[in-house]
């Protein structure tokens, strides 16, 4: 599984809408927004890498409204909750035919 935390600026008319649109992306799991040099944060999770960039570069990158992104890529996850089971539900490898 890859995460990332993608932080965006966003037109100020713009930033209710795009918050939404963002939901409506596979792969993208919160949007949160926030005080600051940047007005929203997006979490996203995906498979690969290539899943991370085609929804960067081909799908939100898009979306009206942004005007600056910055990706993050995260090595570790650390917290109390049990992320990689709770993200991994429905992500398991199906079987080749």
């Amino acid at each position: 599984m890859v995460t990332a935390i993608i932080l965006l600026n966003v037109r100020r008319d713009r930033v209710n809408e795009t918050a939404q649109a963002l939901l409506e992306l596979g792969g993208v799991a919160e949007i949160y927004s926030i005080a600051g040099d940047w007005d929203l944060v997006a979490l996203a999770r995906t498979a690969t890498n290539e899943e991370l960039a085609e929804l960067v570069t081909n799908h939100l990158l898009k979306l009206e409204g942004i005007t600056k992104s910055t990706t993050l890529v995260a090595f570790r996850a650390y917290s109390k909750y049990d992320l990689e089971h709770m993200f991994s539900i429905g992500m398991e490898e199906k079987p080749a035919r």
